[in-house]
């Protein structure tokens, strides 16, 4: 039966409180004993006015990665920032920015996955020397230090390499951002980098920031 939590009043979780939900969520999904919580009218109608979701999920637009699915959460729990390959251009900083600074969450996730396309395409953008058209090239010179990374540690195949890459996209937030390093320095919220296996799917930490 779905949980019946359609309290909507401010989160009160810890970032290690809050990982642990998803953590949680991400165990029945996996075993295949989900629970769908927050998805009835009830919890629908408490979120008309106000939502203060527990955490943040940056992840892959990628079809196989809807976050809501894969860590079995419902309406008002997480708030919801993807682009392709996870990149981190100044609408995704300002989307997170505004989850912390306004909402107030508690964790923000970087989400990469097994076979992610945006990161084979830039691999094979950095082996041939040929960039892709149009706005896709952006996305592959944001995800271009990555690559070269991960190859300089020796580290070639595309599973691997997308590990490196969300370290290096975890990294680059709290780098960039002084509304969410601030926040990390404060104990208010962590950010951590989870990899999602496609096959089990799993999400398991890589790397992370604050108290978790």
């Amino acid at each position: 039966m779905p949980e019946d939590t359609n309290e909507s009043t401010p989160t009160a979780l810890t970032p290690a409180e809050a990982w642990r939900k998803l953590r949680e969520g991400n165990e029945r999904f996996t075993s295949g004993t989900t629970n769908h919580p927050n998805q009835d009218a009830s919890r629908r109608s408490a979120l008309v006015n106000t939502q203060h979701p527990f955490a943040v999920i940056f992840g892959c637009s990628d079809s196989r990665l809807a976050a809501e699915i894969i860590f079995d959460v419902g309406l008002g729990d997480v708030f919801v920032v993807r682009t392709a390959g996870h990149v981190p251009d100044d609408a995704a900083l300002g989307s997170l920015e505004y989850s912390v600074a306004l909402l107030h969450v508690p964790l923000i996730v970087v989400l990469g996955h097994d076979s992610c396309g945006a990161v084979t395409a830039t691999m094979e953008a950095f082996a041939s020397g040929t960039m892709p058209p149009g706005f896709i090239r952006d996305l592959v010179e944001r995800i271009t230090p990555s690559v070269i990374t991960a190859q300089r540690a020796g580290i070639t195949d595309v599973n691997t390499t997308v590990e490196e890459h969300v370290k290096q996209s975890t990294h680059r937030l709290v780098d960039t951002s002084k509304i969410i390093s601030d926040a990390v320095d404060a104990g208010e919220t962590a950010v951590i980098g989870v990899t999602y296996r496609l096959e089990e799917g799993r999400a398991e930490v890589v790397t992370g920031f604050g108290n978790l």
